[in-house]
């Protein structure tokens, strides 16, 4: 299993936001280091990011909400969101991402 994971629900639809692209980038002195990039799929979910062994460190997921609400025809206010996070060796990361036009929280899930 991958040591990134993630799916993305529209609350305001009550359903899975299917095609969402994710971004996993590594972050460090320098520019993000892009790692893997996925999008949702029918389940709203991307069921692994980058391989199942990552390094230790400062990590940023990115997702593309703008493209998804402009696909289906809504308002937006966020046009990204950007969820950054801390992996430790041996662990798995479910980041979830609950969004609607104008507001979004995450939680680290399992």
């Amino acid at each position: 299993m991958s040591t990134v994971t993630t799916h993305v629900l529209d609350t305001a639809r009550g359903r899975p936001a299917v095609g969402v692209s994710v971004r996993l980038e590594r972050l460090g002195d320098g520019p993000p280091e892009p790692v893997a990039e996925e999008a949702t799929d029918s389940d709203g979910r991307v069921r692994g990011l980058g391989t199942d062994d990552l390094a230790p460190g400062a990590y940023r997921l990115v997702f593309g909400t703008g493209d998804y609400f402009a696909g289906i025809g809504a308002d937006v206010f966020y046009p990204q969101v950007a969820v950054d996070f801390t992996v430790d060796p041996d662990q798995h990361y479910h980041v979830p991402l609950l969004v609607s036009s104008y507001a979004y929280s995450t939680y680290r899930g399992s």
